[in-house]
């Protein structure tokens, strides 16, 4: 059971769920200033979870 595996799947799934409660959001905004910083915020953690995540498990061996 690799654990740094574990974390990098945990964190893709913590970004793609950025993403899509970012892009909730974006359908659902009305156009102010609050609802802009928080596309931008969940936004942006939302890609960087993602990227992190997936070059986690990406560069993790397999070792049995």
């Amino acid at each position: 059971m690799n654990l740094k595996r574990i974390f990098g799947a945990l964190l893709t799934a913590l970004g793609i769920g950025g993403l899509i409660y970012t892009a909730v959001l974006f359908v659902n905004s009305s156009d102010s200033n609050y609802s802009i910083r928080n596309l931008v915020v969940f936004g942006v953690l939302g890609i960087v979870f993602f990227i992190a995540g997936i070059s986690l498990v990406r560069t993790t061996k397999d070792e049995s």
